[in-house]
């Protein structure tokens, strides 16, 4: 029996920083890239509150040629004096003392996005070292830390500045023992820095690449604020109206402001923010803007005698089809759910939101008659598609199992009930269905053939898609529903896997279905159910050996490495359908050979704005894709 020596000595006292090195999860939420990336944007939460507050009209950001970052505002600067409660200069205080910060109702900050207090502290704990320079006063102080936040030079005079110069300039680098990489992404790192520009009119800040042989510079300055996001959200759309209807207003210290445009497409984007923070699962502003939303647009019809009295009433979804809004919030005291601020839950922005955003829109549709006439018959054409769609769905219904594995005479289904070891293959033609059935694990293992190319659902109603055969037996063959119905509680099966030929058909596949998938089934791609297969391009065979390899690098590696007596013959791989059942198995399917592509979602609003480019309505933008891209595919063999 094992000794029971439960005492003192078996509780453990993390101090100060010591508890965010070992639990760093709970301050960042992980150690991946978005842990990594997140410590940038704990500095840049500083320098923007410094701009809520009035007193920052610029920061830059630049990654340097060693992944260490350097952030540079020139905001009010760090205060400097002794802390009052921790005995030393402030400026260490707020990079050493978890929840220390002006944002605990102090009179430092009215509104501010990084409420914890814990951003520069968490940062120094998990970095090799922080260097922090403050311009104040005339004077230009700095303080060092290394090894997780251990002072390194107390704060010191360094040097003297202009008395108008003020700021503060942040340099760190991650702990590469900590973080799973300490490669820095420009890509992601310019797309929250675009986005604060445009939530925070007038700030000008700059992103800077160090590591490139010419470096590379970008500066995003949005006079126009969240209208001018609404219009680069829509740049690849048709907007039915004009103006973007900007809304706002304030009350007991809570700014409210609403951009809005609809335009000729089929999916609403909305998106809302509280002090820049991206409120992705909502909250009561939202809440209130599409109360007020629905209900002035049915009273408005309802008195335009647009929608007659017989006529049902429009839904909220109705009215959201088309519309790209932003809605943004700065609330002194915001009450978030979830340790990820993913959701706002003031009750009073509720009625806030509403009113604001009711009187606003109410009255531009009575001062703009042409385009409000617009805007209901769009919301009305939805209601007639959604009756259609309604209709439709029931063909979708899954009735008892049988009925699917005989749905059309398409899905061959697995034996298996248990939707957590079972996974789908949406493949492409007939020709690689009957390969992929024949050489299959049935167990667990079902096969989806498609008939040539499904609907383009970018251009297309839920009624219209409802219509097509194909996507009906996808949609039942998953058994989640579609639309209102849906439920991802009742997906049958863990993985979804596209498998399609490596050449320009197979690729135009394999994106009509993401496009399905995103807009219709989104649940479905974010908890990371869908995979995109890699059936090798080449099979190397040489003695008895046969090696398949999945594109031409991986080829010249393994032929680098053999023997020049061996005369190796290389076959190009040809389409799913002329390979045999062992091979194709073999080479796609079996779990312990294949190489799958899990689809994730990194930013939904980079994913909406990708599928209207490629799949939407308008020529131009896609036409410009390719023509910059091109350079990336010239040379393949396809």
């Amino acid at each position: 029996m094992a000794e029971n020596n439960y005492d003192a000595s078996a509780i453990q006292v993390l101090e100060g920083l010591e508890a965010v090195r070992k639990r760093p999860g709970m301050y960042i939420g992980t150690t991946d890239v978005k842990g990594l990336h997140h410590l940038v944007w704990e500095i840049v939460d500083n320098a923007i509150d410094e701009a809520l507050a009035g007193y920052c009209t610029h920061i830059e950001i630049t990654i340097n040629k060693d992944n260490s970052i350097t952030v540079q505002d020139d905001g009010r600067g760090i205060p400097v004096d002794v802390h009052p409660k921790t005995g030393i200069s402030t400026v260490e205080t707020v990079y050493t003392v978890l929840h220390a910060g002006g944002k605990f109702g102090g009179g430092g900050y009215k509104v501010s996005g990084g409420l914890h207090g814990v951003g520069a502290s968490v940062v120094n704990a998990l970095s090799t070292f922080v260097d922090v320079i403050v311009y104040k006063n005339g004077k230009i102080y700095e303080t060092k830390f290394e090894n997780g936040g251990k002072i390194k030079q107390k704060l010191t005079v360094i040097g003297e500045c202009d008395l108008n110069k003020t700021g503060t300039t942040v340099l760190f680098k991650p702990d590469a023992d900590i973080f799973d990489t300490d490669i820095y992404d420009y890509e992601t790192l310019k797309i929250r820095t675009r986005e604060l520009a445009f939530l925070n009119k007038g700030l000008r800040l700059t992103l800077t690449d160090k590591r490139l042989s010419e470096e590379k510079k970008e500066t995003f300055h949005y006079e126009g604020g969240i209208s001018e996001y609404v219009k680069y959200l829509n740049q690849n759309k048709t907007p039915i109206h004009k103006e973007i209807i900007h809304l706002e207003g304030e009350e007991d210290g809570v700014m409210f402001e609403v951009a809005m445009q609809y335009n000729s497409g089929y999916t609403d984007n909305i998106y809302s923010f509280v002090n820049n923070i991206n409120t992705h699962d909502g909250g009561t502003h939202e809440e209130g803007v599409k109360r007020a939303l629905t209900r002035v647009i049915n009273n408005y019809a309802r008195k335009a005698n647009i929608l007659k009295e017989k006529d049902d009433s429009l839904t909220g979804d109705d009215v959201k089809e088309g519309l790209t809004m932003i809605i943004s919030c700065k609330h002194p005291n915001p009450q978030f759910e979830g340790q990820t601020k993913g959701r706002l839950g003031n009750s009073e922005v509720r009625k806030l939101a509403d009113n604001v955003f009711a009187g606003g829109f109410e009255r531009f549709l009575m001062e703009n008659p042409d385009e409000a006439k617009i805007i209901v018959e769009k919301t009305m054409t939805a209601a007639r598609a959604r009756v259609a769609a309604k209709k439709a769905r029931e063909l979708t219904r899954r009735k008892s199992d049988l009925d699917v594995v005989n749905f059309g005479g398409k899905l061959a289904d697995c034996k298996s009930k248990d939707p957590s070891i079972c996974e789908i293959f949406i493949v492409e033609g007939d020709s690689a269905g009957g390969s992929a059935k024949t050489g299959r694990d049935s167990m667990t293992q079902a096969i989806l053939p498609l008939k040539g190319k499904i609907l383009n659902v970018e251009k297309a109603r839920l009624d219209r898609a409802l219509s097509n055969e194909e996507i009906r037996t996808i949609i039942t063959a998953f058994g989640t529903g579609i639309g209102e119905e849906f439920n991802l509680d009742k997906l049958r099966y863990n993985k979804i896997i596209i498998m399609t030929d490596a050449d320009v058909d197979g690729s135009h596949i394999r994106v009509l279905l993401l496009t399905l998938f995103y807009r219709f089934f989104r649940p479905i791609v974010e908890a990371g159910h869908v995979y995109a297969a890699q059936p090798p391009l080449y099979c190397i065979k040489h003695g008895k050996t046969t090696k398949y390899v999945l594109n031409d690098e991986e080829k010249d590696d393994y032929l680098s490495k053999l023997s020049p007596n061996i005369k190796p013959i290389i076959q190009r791989m040809k389409g799913l359908g002329e390979m045999d059942d062992d091979q194709l198995y073999e080479t796609t399917m079996d779990i312990n050979n294949r190489v799958l592509r899990k689809i994730t979602v990194q930013d939904i609003m980079e994913a909406n704005a990708a599928f209207s480019k490629l799949m939407g309505e308008e020529v131009e933008p896609r036409r410009k894709f390719i023509e910059e891209n091109a350079v990336y595919v010239q040379n393949l063999d396809i």
